[in-house]
């Protein structure tokens, strides 16, 4: 019932959060696209990441999915506060990453030593919560991992 709740939370905010907050333009590239890109690149990673979870990439919403990407993080409502988390760590500072972990942790007070873990680990990752990631998708994934540090 908690994760559903969360899972309606994200539902009901997604479309005002793309409109009103965020103000980078929408990538033109599509998950097909990215597919065809060289196996070792990030946008070939994120295409099998979209693909395997069924997902469209969601227009001004794309660096999400590359965080998924990257730190190796599933889909789950966890997973997805946990992700908040390891954000938080690496230094970003916004009003919906604060309302996940406030949510996260007072539905999921139990799985507080899995968030903090994801915490470190984004403390422990170079900052790459900003980076121009559209820029970066013919970039191979595990340079990109070595780099920044993110495990």
């Amino acid at each position: 019932m908690k994760a559903l709740f969360i899972e309606k939370m994200y539902e009901w905010s997604k479309k005002p959060y793309q409109k009103y907050f965020k103000k980078n333009e929408p990538w033109d590239i599509t998950p097909k696209d990215l597919i065809q890109l060289p196996q070792e690149t990030l946008g070939f990673h994120m295409g099998c990441f979209l693909l395997k979870y069924n997902f469209e990439i969601q227009p001004k919403l794309e660096d999400h999915d590359i965080v998924h990407v990257l730190t190796n993080t599933g889909v789950s409502v966890i997973e997805e506060i946990g992700m908040q988390y390891l954000l938080f760590g690496n230094g970003k500072r916004s009003a919906y990453l604060f309302m996940v972990i406030l949510m996260g942790t007072l539905f999921y007070p139990t799985r507080f030593k899995t968030f903090y873990k994801f915490y470190k680990r984004g403390k422990e990752a170079h900052p790459f919560y900003n980076l121009d990631f559209e820029k970066m998708l013919l970039l191979p994934i595990k340079r990109i991992q070595f780099t920044f540090n993110i495990r």
